[in-house]
C-alpha cells in the first residue's frame, strides 16, 4: 500500500513540493484507491503490481510513508480490510500499530547483504532496459532505508514484543513459508 501511494506521489510529479510541504499529500490520498485481486494491487483501478517493486518507487517509499497523512490514511484503510479477520498482511508496522492485537505477530528479518542480492536477481531477472544497480548499492539503499523506518517520527519500524522473529537470511522460499504456515497452524489449534 506504501508503494502503491509511492508511485502516485512519483506520477504526480509532486516528491519535491512533498519534502518541502508534507501536508500537501492530502491532495492526492482524497480519491486514491487501493485495491487487492489475489496477488495483484490495483491503484485507481490501475494494475501495478509490477510498477510498485521498480526501484524508484523502492528508494523513496521511506520517505512517502514516514508522511503523517499517509500513515493515517492508510491505517484506516488496513484497519477496515482487517476487521473482518483471517486476513494475512505484511508491513513494517502492523504487529506494532495496525493491529497490536493480531493472534499471530511474525517479524521477519534477513541480513542486508542477502536481502540485496536477493532485490539484485529480482531486477536483474525483469529484463528490459532497466539499469540494475548493483548488490553493494542496493545493500546501501536496504539499510538506508531500515535506518529512515526505524527513526522515522511516526510508526516507526520495530518489533512487537510477541512477536516471533522468523531470520530468513539462509532460508528458502519453500522453508520459509512453511516456517510460517506452521506458526499460523500452532496458532489455530492452540
Amino acid at each position: 500500500m506504501y508503494r502503491s501511494v509511492t508511485l502516485r506521489v512519483l506520477r504526480s510529479g509532486m516528491l519535491d513540493e512533498l519534502r518541502r510541504d508534507a501536508g500537501k499529500v492530502a491532495e492526492l490520498l482524497a480519491d486514491m484507491t487501493i485495491e487487492f485481486r489475489g496477488d495483484r494491487v490495483f491503484l485507481d483501478g490501475e494494475d501495478v503490481s509490477g510498477a510498485i517493486r521498480e526501484n524508484t518507487v523502492s528508494r523513496e517509499v521511506s520517505f512517502v510513508s514516514s508522511l503523517k497523512p499517509v500513515r493515517d490514511r492508510l491505517l484506516e484503510l488496513q484497519q477496515s480490510m482487517g476487521a473482518p479477520r483471517g486476513v494475512v498482511m505484511d508491513g513494517r508496522d502492523i504487529g506494532t500499530v495496525v493491529f497490536p492485537d493480531a493472534e499471530l505477530k511474525i517479524f521477519l528479518v534477513a541480513d542486508p547483504r542477502e536481502r540485496a542480492r536477493r532485490r539484485h536477481a529480482e531486477l536483474a531477472g525483469k529484463g528490459g532496459a532497466t539499469v540494475v544497480p548493483t548488490v553493494e548499492e542496493l545493500e546501501e539503499e536496504i539499510r538506508q532505508r531500515d535506518r529512515d523506518d526505524e527513526e522515522r517520527t511516526h510508526a516507526p519500524l520495530k518489533r512487537h514484543p510477541d512477536a516471533v522473529v522468523v531470520d530468513t537470511s539462509l532460508l528458502t522460499i519453500d522453508q520459509q513459508v512453511s516456517r510460517v504456515y506452521g506458526l499460523a497452524m500452532d496458532v489455530l489449534e492452540g
